[in-house]
C-alpha cells in the first residue's frame, strides 16, 4: 500500500486596509486634515448607477428645455431679445403756443433746466389772464419710471377747451445698445407733430385793463369780486373775458408752491370760478331794455306815453279793502315815458308794463319768460367755450317748485320785471343780450378765437363749427326797427342824462344800463351792474361789468370801474372806440 503525503499549496493575496490594525503609535504624525490615519471605503455599485440615472435624467430635461426654446417658443424670445436691445422711447410733442389778437404770447413751451423729456409750459405775468388762459397738468411717471399718462392735459381755461388743437402727436425713437447698455444708433421711427398755435380773439391789454379796474374798485368799494366780457356786436369775438379775483397759471400749471395752492382753495372768493359764465348774479335793472323793447312789440305802451312814479305804487289788496301792498322805487321820478325810464331806470313805470296797475296793462309774466330767453337768458349757449351756468327766470312754475304751496302772485310779476326775486344772469348772458340790442336783434354766439383762426382749424376738422347766429324773433316782427331804435335812445340817454353819467366821455358815445341788485333778505349787500354798447351811432363792441356782492352803502359802483377801464382805452386802444 503506497501512502502519499498531501501537500497543501498557500495561495498569496494582497491583505485589505480595512484588515490592518490602527497603529495608534503613528497617530500623532498623521496629518488628520489630509485625511491620514483614515480608512477609506470603495464607492458601491448602487450609488453609481443612481448618480448614473440622475445626471442621464438632467441631460434629457435640458435637452427638451432647449428644443422647446429653440423650436416652440424661439420667436417670442427672439422679440424679446431685440426689444433688450432695442429701446423704444417717447418723444414729446411740443404744445401749441396761445397768444392774443395782436400776437402777443400768453403761453408757450420752454426747455427744461432739469433736462425734463418733456418742455414746460410758461405763461404770461400780465394780470387779468390767467384765468381766461387756464393752465396744464404734465405727463406723468409711475414709481418704475415708466410714463402711464403721455400727454399733457389741459385743466382749465383755453388750455382745457381747446386741448385737442394744443395738443400734437407725440413721436416715437429708437435707441440700439450693446450688452453693456453702451447706445449704438439712434433713430427716430416717427416723428413729433407740434400742436396747433391758438391766436385768441382777446386783446391782452383791453383785458389786463378791465381786469385793473374791476379790481380797484372791488377793494375800494368793498365787493368781493366781479367780472366783465367785451364782444364784436357782429361776429361775437370777445375782446375781453375777465374774471376776479384769479389765480396764477404759472403756480397751478408748476405745482410746487403748496402753500399758494392751498391759500386759493381756502379763498372764500373762489379764484376758480369762471364767473364770465359760470357765475350766477341777481340782475336787477339791467333787463329792463328787454322788457321795454317787449311792450313796445306786444303793444302795451308807446314809447311817449308817461307814467308817475312818486317814489313808490300802492297795490290794494283784493282779499282786505283798505289795506295796500306797497312797491317801492329807488326814488320818485315824477312823469316819465319809455326813453325817461330807461334813463332813470324808474321801477313804478316797469311795474305798471309788466305786471300791469289800473288802466295800465301789463305784460304778464309768461310774456316777460318768453321774452327774457328770446335775448338768451335761462338758456346755456350750447358747444361753446362759454357754455355754464343757464340761470334762472322766476315763473309760476319755478315758485311751484321751490316754494311748495305757494301761488304766483301779481307781486311777483312786479319784482320779475325789474330783475329781482329769484332771477339769476351771467355776465355773458347780459353782453349776449346788450349785444342784441346794439345790432337790431341777433343773437351773437361768442368765440375767443379771432375769426381767421377759428375758420383754419375749422377748416382742418380740429375743432366745430360754432352755433350759427340768429335774429331774435321779435326782429321779424313789423316796426321792430324802430322799436330797437327807441330802446337804443333811452340807453344813450341813460349816459347823457340818468344814471349812468359818469361814462358820458368826449372820446367815444356809450349807451348802456346800469343796475343794482339787492341779495338776501337782510337786503345789505349788492350786485352792482353796468351793461352798454359803443359807438352809439354804429355799435362795434357791447359789454357787461359786474361788481359781486359789495356793502349796500357802497358809493361806488360798476359805471366808475367802466370810466377807469374807457380812460385807457382813450389812450392804449382808440381804435376800438372808432
Amino acid at each position: 500500500m503506497i501512502f502519499r503525503r498531501r501537500t497543501y499549496v498557500r495561495i498569496s493575496r494582497e491583505i485589505a486596509p480595512d484588515e490592518i490594525f490602527l497603529d495608534s503609535s503613528n497617530l500623532p504624525e498623521f496629518d488628520t486634515d489630509q485625511f491620514e490615519g483614515q480608512i477609506e471605503k470603495p464607492i458601491s455599485h448602487s450609488t453609481i448607477l443612481v448618480a448614473a440615472m440622475f445626471f442621464a435624467l438632467v441631460g434629457v430635461l435640458f435637452t427638451l428645455q432647449i428644443g422647446n426654446l429653440q423650436l416652440v417658443d424661439g420667436k417670442k424670445y427672439k422679440e424679446i431679445s431685440e426689444n433688450n436691445r432695442l429701446h423704444h422711447s417717447l418723444v414729446f410733442s411740443e404744445r401749441g403756443a396761445i397768444q392774443d389778437r395782436e400776437g402777443t404770447l400768453l403761453a408757450w413751451n420752454d426747455i427744461d433746466p432739469n433736462q425734463n423729456e418733456f418742455s414746460l409750459r410758461s405763461y404770461t405775468n400780465e394780470p387779468g389772464l390767467h384765468n381766461l388762459i387756464g393752465y396744464v397738468k404734465y405727463p406723468k411717471k409711475d414709481k418704475f419710471g415708466f410714463y402711464y399718462n403721455t400727454e399733457y392735459a389741459g385743466a382749465d381755461g383755453v388750455e382745457k377747451y381747446y386741448n385737442d388743437a394744443l395738443t400734437g402727436q407725440n413721436g416715437l425713437k429708437i435707441t440700439e445698445t450693446d450688452a453693456l447698455g453702451k447706445t449704438l444708433s439712434q433713430s427716430t421711427v416717427r416723428p413729433a407733430v407740434k400742436g396747433e398755435n391758438i391766436q385768441l380773439s382777446i386783446h391782452a391789454g383791453v383785458q389786463k385793463a378791465l381786469f385793473g379796474a374791476i379790481q380797484e374798485i372791488s377793494r375800494r368799494s368793498g365787493f368781493q369780486g366781479g367780472a366783465g366780457v367785451v364782444l364784436d356786436v357782429h361776429t361775437g369775438e370777445v375782446l375781453a373775458s375777465v374774471s376776479f379775483p384769479e389765480y396764477d397759471s404759472n403756480v397751478m400749471t408748476s405745482g410746487k408752491d403748496v402753500q399758494k395752492i392751498k391759500s386759493y382753495l381756502s379763498n372764500d372768493n373762489n379764484p376758480f370760478l369762471d364767473r364770465v359764465s359760470s357765475g350766477l348774479y341777481t340782475p336787477g335793472s339791467i333787463l329792463k331794455p328787454i322788457f321795454a323793447l317787449a311792450a313796445l312789440a306786444e303793444g302795451v305802451i308807446g314809447p311817449e306815453k308817461k307814467i308817475e312814479s312818486t317814489g313808490e305804487m300802492r297795490v290794494p289788496n283784493p282779499y282786505r279793502p283798505g289795506e295796500y301792498t306797497v312797491f317801492k322805487d329807488w326814488k320818485a321820478h315824477g312823469y316819465t315815458d319809455m326813453r325817461e325810464a330807461i334813463a332813470v331806470s324808474s321801477d313804478v313805470y316797469f311795474y305798471q308794463i309788466g305786471g300791469g296797475f289800473q288802466s295800465q296793462k301789463g305784460l304778464g309774466i309768461d310774456l316777460l319768460d318768453q321774452y327774457a330767453q328770446m335775448f338768451g337768458f335761462g338758456l346755456d349757449i350750447p358747444n361753446n367755450f362759454f357754455t355754464g351756468r343757464k340761470g334762472v327766470i322766476p315763473t309760476p312754475e319755478w315758485k311751484k317748485q321751490n316754494f311748495k304751496g305757494d301761488i304766483w302772485r301779481v307781486g311777483d310779476t312786479y319784482n320779475t320785471v325789474i330783475g329781482q326775486y329769484g332771477f339769476q344772469v351771467t355776465p355773458i348772458q347780459a353782453a349776449r343780450a346788450t349785444a342784441a340790442i346794439a345790432n337790431g336783434g341777433t343773437l351773437v354766439v361768442p368765440t375767443v378765437l379771432k375769426k381767421e383762426k377759428e375758420d383754419e382749424l375749422i377748416q382742418k376738422g380740429i375743432i366745430k363749427a360754432r352755433e350759427v347766429a340768429e335774429k331774435v324773433s321779435v326782429a321779424t316782427k313789423p316796426g321792430a326797427e324802430q322799436w330797437f331804435k327807441i330802446i337804443r335812445e333811452g340807453m344813450r340817454l341813460t349816459v347823457t342824462n340818468g344814471t349812468m353819467q359818469a361814462v358820458n366821455i368826449p372820446s367815444v358815445k356809450i349807451a348802456g344800463k346800469t343796475g343794482t341788485a339787492q341779495l338776501g333778505i337782510s337786503k345789505k349787500f349788492i350786485n352792482s351792474w353796468a351793461v352798454g354798447f359803443f359807438p352809439y351811432e354804429k355799435p362795434r363792441y357791447a359789454f357787461a361789468l359786474l361788481l359781486e356782492k359789495g356793502p349796500h352803502t357802497a358809493t361806488v359802483g360798476a359805471s366808475p370801474a367802466v370810466l377807469e377801464w374807457m380812460r385807457w382805452m382813450e389812450v392804449y386802444a382808440s381804435e376800438y372806440l372808432q
